[in-house]
């Protein structure tokens, strides 16, 4: 079979993916192999997938392909969130463009164009998870608006209500004017913007016109809800107003002038206007002095009829003619620059309006104390720590009631019936509703909001093993805890410690055992992405432009752990070019496939562990170096990748693939047993070769799943169940450092005489010769000469004990290399020139690592590998 010039994804991953769909590979059901679980963070149903989410699948896969190939029984739920707030935009959205208004349908036919909405677009989001390649238990897709699941969360409702955990009140909670509904405090994303103060008249009552206390506001449209103005009882400009009133502008309120603490003296004027309708802090001051609530700002954003002037006008187009008409009134004092923190909506991106609402809330203190000190004793560990465990105890510490409900049709309604009288009874369904109001007969409507999408999805490692509507069956017992939760950091109190609270009260157990936070992807200039900045690629596109394999590449090698990062398409581009590196691999060892093949043997291997076992038989020490050297560095490296995929630095472990192959098998190992032109590989070299190749394939596997399977299939024939998708790893082998540092070694050696090749202008085909002053000279006239010979064109080799007359010198550590031949073409001058040089760059190179040694701070906060080395560095 002739290969390609270069690798071509498109024919390729399509291929393997339905191959392993095929063989089932990616189910799981419950043995007597330890378990390994994964439960997916549920994408929205709302599109495509943003580069977010690309990493943290890529992760995902990363750890459940290597559980799976390290004999767990491995599975990884797939599924997705209805995302009640987003969903219902775009559905509404939908319905504009057909000419239907949302309030012209009822709530069941409004729930059928939801659910139209969801099976076009739903597919979307497996389909791409797909095209990555993640290698998801496709039978265990889980949708947070499935029938079952649906029982579950009005079945955990009910649960807290009786427990006395969920509650319905009158609060002040955040408003989203655009989704016209509730959400929790971490919904809000508060951002620093530049504002304006706006220093405002209020009239004394009874006072002649030239006497008045000025007001700095940031809010203008919110006066007309004003009902008192406040300052502090210590502040002497204002001592003289006690018992006074003041005259709200627009709308000549009478509101009285109290005093308190809470005033900084020092902000704007020292007066504020007090609006409880409209602020958290107004509201808890209008509760203390019981002031009157008055609400002038509709669910929409518009002035309502309580505000009497610029009744219906958004409140921002009211803000500027609020402002006019006070200049106009001669109430304006002035207008000064302001720099201060709006809340945002993070699921429409409106500004949010503080407003009293009558919503249900949960009571969080109990909940979060199980789920911290899980975390605090270590049953559960947080990666990195060092980022964000302190982030996690201070939310837990300092957890507030979480609103729950939401003014929505799209989502889980609430479970709560309502008789004639405003008597409401929590129940499961109208039939135990009924029996809770001792009235059979009873008329009774359900509460219409619906439940914050977060209320289904903190049930997620529970509810898709149906641990909650059906308790104790055999994949819940199997599966929980599950093994690793892998997720964004933004999302570490909304999700991962509402999970965590939901395992302890719900299993009375952790719903798992690690958490691996990813960093943000931001552009190149450092922004997050985002659609609305236009600077977020499209995964599907990237896809087919670079393939599966090279976007994985691409998103993970620039993505240390819990750290931010900037992603870059080059990066997606360096993926491509290591597929086409590993492609070219393959073509040279294939290429040697039939001048290799032993008598009796054949091409499919054939006699081949034989060959393997041979050992030095027939090779000479010189083809043999190779051999050892790889093995051990083979070694190294499952070594160095196990102890990564502990403390998952997956980023750090790509990087130790990528050296591993690009440098030492591509650029080292190959060329150092490469034959000469026509020539024959030894069959142990060949056979070895082959299986260094086969297991570099199965360490990349997990990060590279297409490519490696593809050339797994193209370096040999393979037995029908031979795939690497399910091929084991065997156990970890110790390595010989000393024969790592002996190709260290050589690698020096002939770099080092290849730059000096070039800076004197000596033809890579011209023949040198050279002499070897060296305290371990058999180890360059024995393993290395072959290899010596080959890589630098040498043709006499000998050991000297002094420098010849008019030879150059190339010093590698202490060893010196001669060049004999060709002298004509060496300046000496210049050569001494460049190695004082470069000694000048050695002693200044060795004073600062004896200074960071010496550093008594550095040793104690320095990780031990790091110190050594530097003493490593210091000895060389």
């Amino acid at each position: 079979m002739e290969l390609s010039k270069n690798y071509n994804p498109a024919t390729t991953e399509e291929k393997w993916y339905r191959h392993w769909l095929d063989k089932l590979y990616f189910k799981s059901i419950p043995d007597k192999r330890p378990p390994f679980t994964i439960v997916i963070p549920p994408p929205n149903i709302t599109g495509l997938l943003h580069m977010g989410h690309t990493l943290n699948e890529t992760v995902q896969d990363i750890l459940i392909r290597k559980a799976r190939m390290s004999g767990y029984n491995a599975c990884w739920v797939p599924g997705s969130d209805h995302a009640s707030i987003a969903t219902e935009a775009k559905v509404v959205q939908m319905l504009k463009e057909r000419g239907i208004e949302k309030n012209q349908l009822s709530r069941e036919e409004f729930l059928k164009y939801a659910y139209e909405w969801k099976e076009k677009y739903g597919g979307i989001i497996y389909n791409q998870i797909a095209k990555l390649g993640c290698s998801v238990d496709w039978d265990r897709v889980c949708f947070t608006m499935d029938p079952d699941y649906y029982k579950a969360v009005i079945k955990v409702f009910v649960t807290l209500y009786n427990k006395g955990l969920v509650y319905r009140g009158a609060r002040m909670i955040h408003w989203d004017p655009s989704a016209k509904t509730a959400l929790s405090d971490e919904e809000v994303e508060y951002r620093e913007m530049e504002s304006k103060l706006y220093f405002v008249k209020y009239k004394i009552e009874g006072s002649t016109p030239d006497q008045f206390i000025v007001v700095a506001t940031q809010r203008p449209e919110t006066i007309m809800g004003d009902t008192a103005v406040c300052v502090n009882p210590k502040d002497p400009r204002y001592l003289h107003l006690k018992g006074k009133f003041a005259i709200v502008p627009m709308v000549n309120r009478r509101v009285p002038i109290i005093f308190d603490d809470y005033v900084d003296p020092e902000f704007g004027t020292g007066a504020l206007k007090i609006t409880p309708a409209h602020d958290i802090n107004d509201y808890n001051l209008g509760l203390k002095y019981k002031l009157p609530v008055i609400e002038t700002i509709n669910e929409d954003g518009t002035l309502s009829e309580a505000a009497e002037v610029f009744i219906g006008l958004d409140r921002f187009e009211a803000r500027k003619k609020i402002i006019e008409r006070l200049k106009l009134e001669g109430l304006l004092v002035k207008e000064e620059e302001y720099r201060t923190r709006v809340g945002f909506s993070q699921r429409t991106n409106a500004v949010v309006e503080p407003r009293i609402s009558t919503q249900w809330f949960v009571k969080m203190e109990e909940l979060a104390g199980p789920a911290l000190n899980g975390v605090l004793k270590g049953d559960i560990i947080i990666h990195p720590a060092e980022k964000f465990l302190a982030t996690y105890k201070y939310w837990m510490e300092n957890v507030q009631d979480w609103c729950i409900s939401r003014q929505l049709w799209w989502g889980q309604q609430i479970p709560a019936w309502y008789d004639e009288n405003g008597n409401y009874f929590v129940a499961e369904n109208i039939e135990e509703a009924k029996l809770k109001a001792k009235n059979p007969a009873a008329k009774l409507v359900q509460d219409k909001d619906v439940l914050d999408t977060w209320f289904s999805s903190w049930l997620w490692p529970i509810e898709v093993f149906k641990g909650i509507s059906q308790p104790g069956n055999r994949d819940i017992e199997y599966h929980y805890p599950g093994s690793v939760l892998v997720t964004g950091q933004d999302i570490i109190f909304f999700w991962v410690a509402r999970m965590i609270m939901a395992g302890y009260e719900f299993k009375n157990e952790k719903p798992f055992e690690h958490v691996y936070f990813t960093g943000m992807v931001r552009d190149k200039q450092g922004r997050k992405m985002s659609k609305s900045l236009g600077n977020s690629p499209i995964l599907l596109e990237l896809i087919e432009k670079y393939g599966g394999d090279a976007v994985r590449f691409g998103i993970l090698i620039s993505s240390p752990a819990g750290n931010d990062l900037l992603f870059d398409e080059a990066s997606i581009g360096q993926g491509r070019n290591f597929n086409n590196k590993l492609w070219n691999a393959l073509k040279l060892v294939k290429s040697w496939q039939m001048r290799s093949i032993a008598p009796g043997s054949a091409s499919s291997g054939e006699g081949q562990k034989s060959w393997i076992e041979e050992g030095t038989a027939n090779a000479g020490q010189s083809e043999n170096f190779p051999i050892l050297w790889f093995e051990n560095r083979l070694d190294k490296a499952r070594t160095d990748l196990e102890m990564q995929f502990k403390e998952f630095r997956l980023s750090e472990a790509l990087k130790t693939l990528y050296s591993l192959i690009w440098d030492d098998f591509c650029s080292w190992f190959l060329e150092w047993i490469k034959p000469g032109f026509e020539q024959p590989v030894h069959p142990h070299i060949y056979w070895k070769t082959v299986d260094f190749f086969d297991r570099l394939l199965q360490l990349l596997h997990p990060f590279m799943p297409f490519i490696t399977e593809e050339i797994y299939h193209l370096l040999k024939d393979r037995d029908e169940k031979d795939d690497l998708c399910i091929r084991q790893f065997e156990p970890s082998k110790p390595f010989n450092n000393k024969i790592l540092e002996q190709g260290a070694l050589l690698k020096e050696v002939i770099t080092s005489i290849r730059d000096f090749r070039i800076k004197n202008g000596l033809k890579s085909k011209s023949s040198i010769d050279i002499g070897i002053e060296s305290e371990n000279a058999e180890i360059y006239f024995g393993e290395f000469q072959g290899i010596l010979q080959k890589q630098l064109g040498i043709g006499i080799m000998r050991p000297t004990q002094n420098k010849p007359a008019d030879a150059a010198m190339v010093m590698v550590g202490k060893d010196k290399f001669h060049i004999l031949s060709p002298l004509s073409a060496v300046d000496n001058g210049s050569q001494k020139n460049e190695m004082l040089k470069e000694l000048e760059y050695l002693k200044g190179f060795l004073l600062s690592i004896d200074k960071k040694l010496s550093n008594d701070r550095f040793i104690k906060n320095a990780r031990n590998e790091v110190i050594e080395l530097e003493r490593k560095k210091q000895k060389a």
